[in-house]
């Protein structure tokens, strides 16, 4: 469900390679190392000469890459549809990104020129999407990614959303079991394979779908691997990966390069959604500079230092950041790891080398750079249309007002204004069901994009639309009632910091009358000061039992909570979404909107 917090931890590694920062992108010393190409490879062989006929020893392969799309169609809005750009002189900037009516026309001209270029995806194209594609269960977003010439992609977590059937779907094709065919079209699926070499039918062993696919042009051939997060299941809802295992990252890319090596493919790319924490938020930060607090942390650095030498390049996503970092591969080897943030903000451009002699890829002439996906470029012609064929069809449920705001509603922050205002529609709601209901948690990883107080579209400053509530909330979990002990409410809340979420704490956004102090000095679970647990200025009763609103994947231990998978005396009510309309509804008009919270339940400690 949501992406993984930053680690709180950094590991150095040695730099073999150094990176030349610019605002335009980044571009990897790997590039200046071409020299170091044996001799034969000239000019005239035909290496970086994108217009050769014949083809020499070395070949230039286009690598185009993004991920976490999460069917984002529209530009996003809010800090969403930004990304931070490092200036020479040390300063940055925001600069406005995303769209696919502005990616379709960036990788176009991307490739221009490159007779040798591949597409390719780190998972989580859809799930978690606005509403115009969300409402029609991802089927705009595929029929875009057709339109994108996506040539292969890995699975994400969020792919799993709606379980193993209906991603078959989207690959497939086919219309929607329950809601059928929403044109005169019957819906084709995916042009491009979905990779899921660690995703395993429990009962067959056997992969989900395809665990790799081998590109070929002319004699050159490049294998893809694809693998998900090991630990999909913790972070999805049981029914979406019911009677699938999940297997470990690094042992199945390795597993399925020996594959690739004994069939004759050479150069392999593993697409990986998983990913990690650079030292800093700007796209074009300067991953291998020398210093303290440099390069990449979290899961893809332990993936990127073990999985096999035989893997050329590793193509990540999942935590939403934006890198490209040389890691060591176990031979000691840098080896090119790239992530593109999320929302097609960005796209990565590869440069991969190939030997035609070895059937290998060079690694010290890779190149890579991230790249911008600005709205100054003209808009897609077949990409407008697409968007406009798909929001005719949304329109009239997604321009509905359901209430109004005074200011940007913002999910940002340990607690944040947007969490707090959800965790309150959350308890509103609940005491609708039970009068008794004490506090409502939400899971931050839920809370999917902000409320801007600027229009969107014709509806007015202010106002917020369906549409917009959807891209907030998107993933229609249940509202779950449940009885806990105070004991418990205490161990849920040191949870957030403490076993699974220890390394990257989940903080929950929590509901107005329920307080503490959260102190990052300290390490664990003392991080949750227990003493200073309070609930409309009364201590938590360890003993007494108190009536929780969670959301079904909280109610379901999800993200590292298992203690909230124990309650009691469960009642199951409508969509989270649903709390969400009728309290916004219910307590904003036109000249009374709601003010964002203060998100000042949770007094930080650092």
């Amino acid at each position: 469900m949501p992406a993984t917090s930053p680690a709180h931890h950094q590991r150095r590694r040695r730099r073999t390679n150094r990176l030349l920062a610019t605002a335009a992108g980044v571009l990897t010393a790997g590039a200046l190392a071409a020299a170091a190409l044996p001799g034969s490879a000239t000019a005239g062989e035909n290496h970086g000469n994108k217009g050769k006929t014949h083809p020499g020893r070395y070949q230039d392969v286009q690598l185009l890459s993004f991920n976490d799309l999460h069917g984002n169609l529209e530009p996003p809005s809010g800090s969403s549809g930004r990304v931070t750009e490092l200036q020479p002189d040390g300063t940055t900037k925001t600069v406005d990104a995303g769209g696919v009516e502005y990616l379709a026309t960036h990788l176009r001209e991307a490739r221009k020129g490159n007779r040798y270029s591949i597409t390719a995806a780190g998972g989580d194209m859809v799930g978690a999407s606005p509403l115009l594609s969300g409402l029609f269960h991802d089927e705009p977003t595929v029929e875009a990614l057709n339109k994108l010439d996506l040539d292969v992609t890995s699975v994400g977590n969020h792919e799993f959303d709606e379980g193993a059937k209906e991603l078959a779907r989207l690959q497939n094709g086919g219309c929607h079991p329950v809601e059928g065919c929403y044109t005169d079209k019957r819906f084709k699926g995916a042009d491009f394979p979905y990779l899921t070499a660690n995703v395993l039918d429990e009962k067959t062993r056997k992969p989900l779908l395809k665990p790799y696919w081998v590109w070929k042009k002319q004699g050159v051939k490049i294998g893809f691997i694809g693998v998900t997060l090991e630990g999909t299941p913790n972070i999805v809802s049981a029914e979406g990966v019911k009677g699938l295992a999940f297997e470990d990252e690094v042992e199945t890319i390795d597993k399925y390069a020996e594959e690739l090596q004994r069939q004759g493919v050479k150069s392999i790319v593993a697409l990986i959604h998983e990913g990690g924490f650079p030292a800093s938020s700007s796209y074009n930060y300067d991953c291998d500079s020398p210093g303290a607090g440099d390069g990449v942390s979290g899961p893809i650095a332990d993936i990127a230092k073990n999985v096999s030498p035989q893997v050329d390049a590793l193509v990540t996503g999942h935590t939403h950041n934006a890198y490209v970092c040389t890691v060591p591969d176990p031979a000691g080897k840098p080896r090119m790891v790239t992530s593109a943030a999320s929302f097609g903000r960005l796209y990565t451009d590869t440069t991969l080398t190939y030997d035609r002699a070895t059937g290998d890829i060079a690694r010290t002439a890779v190149k890579s750079a991230n790249h911008v996906v600005t709205r100054d470029v003209p808009k897609a012609p077949d990409m407008t249309r697409l968007i406009d064929r798909w929001n005719t069809l949304a329109a009239p449920i997604g321009d509905r007002a359901i209430g109004y705001i005074s200011g940007d509603v913002v999910k940002d922050g340990t607690e944040s204004p947007l969490g707090d205002l959800i965790a309150d529609a959350q308890l509103e709601y609940g005491r609708t069901l039970d009068a008794e209901t004490d506090l409502a948690l939400m899971n931050p990883g839920g809370i999917r994009a902000s409320l801007t107080h600027a229009a969107g579209g014709k509806e007015g400053d202010g106002v917020v639309t369906f549409a917009e509530a959807f891209t907030v909330q998107p993933f229609a979990n249940t509202v779950n009632l449940q009885d806990f002990t105070g004991a418990q409410v205490v161990q849920a809340l040191k949870e957030q910091v403490s076993g699974s979420n220890e390394a990257a704490p989940k903080i929950l956004q929590i509901s107005s009358g329920l307080t503490y102090t959260l102190d990052l000095t300290k390490t664990g679970a003392d991080r949750v000061v227990t003493d200073s647990i309070r609930l409309d200025g009364s201590p938590i009763d360890p003993s007494a039992t108190y009536r929780v609103a969670t959301n079904s994947f909280l109610a379901g231990g999800g993200d590292g909570f298992p203690t909230l998978g124990q309650g009691t005396n469960d009642l199951v009510g409508e969509d989270d979404l649903t709390a969400l309309e009728r309290y916004l509804t219910a307590n904003s008009t036109p000249t009374t909107p709601i003010a964002p919270p203060k998100a000042d339940r949770i007094t930080i400690v650092r």
